[in-house]
């Protein structure tokens, strides 16, 4: 079966191409008008702005409304990249469970190739989608990491691949990875980050009002017994370091989605990572 965005991106899509991890596809759809795949200035080529989000497409409760709301989002912001983690069919496939998927601004980057790597040991079906991305000499990588609390192991080899393809990307290449990784700081410690990655919102100087990006002290679309206040969500990231090969570096991150809805929701239990970077 062709699977389908069960979110309403129509009406921004026409200015990106869309991979999917369910199964990996890729949709390109025309652009609006020419002032949409207008060539980038020179100034704007050595920019890149994303969002990344879990949409949590498994909660049925007011699910049309949410996803209208993650396109106003997605509007405003106005974002290159978008990775998405919890994407759900729009019609059933007889298969269960979540996809992530990936939307490239088609006026800014072109894909040049796609792959899904799986995670070899994991129980719910996850992977790791990369994308290669000309315009920059780019790789982009998102996933969503084994969930619960009891999963350490599963997560802590997931951030081992990860790791392994952040550190060996060619030298004239910058690698972007964004998710819901789930992750614990002493699964970090434990794992290790290679010298020459980042953990952006530590780059940016850990910032307190965008450090939890699922806070059940604020968001109640989902209801528990306890508080919670996590930073699940990710964006590591990995410079060019051949010399002579222009170098992008963050420069802001903020949280996207504090907003609640008419519908008296959120747009997801999770709130999403809007990051921009620049040139040094």
């Amino acid at each position: 079966n062709l699977l389908f965005l069960s979110f309403c991106f129509f009406a921004c899509l026409h200015l990106y191409s869309v991979v999917l991890t369910e199964p990996l596809l890729l949709l390109c759809f025309p652009a609006a008008s020419p002032a949409a795949t207008q060539k980038p200035s020179e100034e704007e080529d050595f920019k890149l702005s994303l969002i990344t989000w879990n949409v949590d497409g498994l909660d049925l409760e007011k699910r049309p409304e949410r996803s209208r709301g993650l396109v106003k989002y997605l509007n405003l912001h106005n974002p290159d990249v978008v990775f998405l983690q919890e994407l759900v069919p729009l019609m059933s496939s007889g298969r269960n469970g979540c996809f992530t998927g990936m939307l490239l601004k088609k006026s800014r980057v072109k894909l040049v190739e796609s792959e899904m790597v799986a995670y070899p040991t994991t129980k719910m079906r996850r992977n790791l989608l990369v994308v290669i991305v000309n315009g920059q000499k780019l790789c982009l990588m998102t996933s969503h990491f084994e969930s619960c609390k009891e999963n350490t192991a599963e997560r802590m080899k997931q951030l081992h691949v990860v790791k392994r393809r952040l550190k060996h990307a060619p030298d004239d290449v910058t690698v972007v990875f964004g998710g819901d990784t789930n992750l614990r700081d002493a699964e970090v410690t434990k794992v290790g980050l290679p010298a020459t990655v980042c953990d952006v919102w530590e780059r940016l100087g850990k910032q307190e009002h965008c450090r939890y990006t699922w806070d059940t002290s604020a968001n109640n679309n989902k209801t528990f017994p306890f508080v919670a206040r996590c930073r699940f969500d990710r964006i590591y990231f990995r410079p060019a370091i051949r010399r002579g090969i222009p170098r992008l570096a963050p420069d802001h991150m903020a949280l996207v989605g504090l907003e609640k809805l008419d519908c008296g929701r959120y747009s997801s239990d999770h709130w999403g990572i809007y990051c921009t970077f620049s040139a040094e």
